[in-house]
């Protein structure tokens, strides 16, 4: 089994509230391995509802993983870098990441277990070697864990915020700002609870964005996006809050959509972290996909 060790900075009102964002694991995950005894406080059993205070000490045991039930599929999937920790992946607009809401096929996870030698268990049957999730219809850059060793590794480097990720957007009309930082909290939306919203602190969890304008055009902004948390749709909701949603996207901006796109202009283009193994501080960049760089091409020529 793996242990994972915290030590919090500062108050947070619930335990697996707190284990949540540190694990990137939702709140019945989180349950599981509390009331399976596998949290440890200040060195006794926690219980989900405890309060954390700064200086705890918290431990959490993994169980070992169980093996895997998803099929290897021969889907062609861009590796731009590999070794015997990880791998890096340039994800395609509508691929799903790994089996859920109906998705038995056809996924990256599918992809990676033909073409990866190995893949951390950590994260179970289904989402083996998956530390990050990359929504559908985004494209982009994502680190992959080709053991649980280096699991373990990246994902504390996601929940300490070392592991940066970099997305370009195009955003629908023209930010009156060339630079800044959105702070809010997301959670479900309570119209619709298959959408993410801005709510309040009690309703979701902190989400921090940092956006810096690359160009305008007529009706459009070209921004790059520097996440300092990672919650679902984070960039997609921050942007509607902005009031310029991501072009393409129809779950949180226009319906009618001008350009001819199969979801939205949101790319992961930039991944840095330090190596699970050696320590070595990596940077990876993807460009953006034909379609992406098609539109700005027109936007260029009006």
């Amino acid at each position: 089994m793996d242990k994972l060790h915290f030590i919090a900075e500062s108050v947070c009102p619930r335990a697996d509230v707190f284990l949540c964002e540190k694990l990137d694991k939702t709140r019945s995950a989180v349950k599981k391995l509390i009331d399976g005894g596998c949290v440890i406080i200040n060195g006794k059993s926690a219980k989900p509802s405890q309060e954390i205070n700064g200086g705890d000490v918290i431990e959490v045991t993994l169980p070992p993983a169980t093996e895997y039930s998803v099929k290897p599929e021969d889907i062609p999937i861009e590796i731009i870098y590999e070794d015997k920790d990880i791998a890096v992946v340039n994800k395609p607009q509508g691929m799903t990441v790994h089996m859920g809401n109906g998705n038995t096929d056809g996924t990256l996870v599918n992809a990676l277990l033909y073409r990866l030698d190995s893949l951390s268990g950590i994260n179970g049957v289904i989402r083996p070697g998956i530390v990050h999730r990359i929504d559908k219809d985004t494209s982009g850059l994502l680190v992959v864990a080709k053991n649980d060793r280096a699991h373990l590794s990246l994902s504390q480097q996601i929940a300490e915020k070392t592991c940066k990720r970099t997305y370009l957007a195009l955003l629908e009309g023209n930010l009156k700002e060339n630079s800044g930082r959105v702070t809010t909290y997301i959670g479900r939306s309570a119209q619709d609870r298959t959408k993410m919203a801005v709510v309040a602190p009690d309703k979701g969890k902190l989400a921090v964005t940092d956006f810096t304008v690359l160009e305008r055009y007529q009706g459009y902004t070209l921004c790059r996006f520097d996440l300092q948390t990672g919650r679902t749709h984070q960039i997609r909701v921050h942007a509607k809050h902005l009031g310029h949603p991501v072009v393409g996207d129809t779950v949180y901006g226009v319906k009618k959509q001008k350009f001819n796109l199969n979801g939205q202009l949101l790319h992961a283009f930039r991944l840095s972290l330090s190596h699970p193994e050696t320590g070595e501080q990596m940077t990876f960049e993807a460009p953006v996909p034909d379609y992406f760089s098609g539109v700005l091409t027109k936007l260029k020529k009006q």
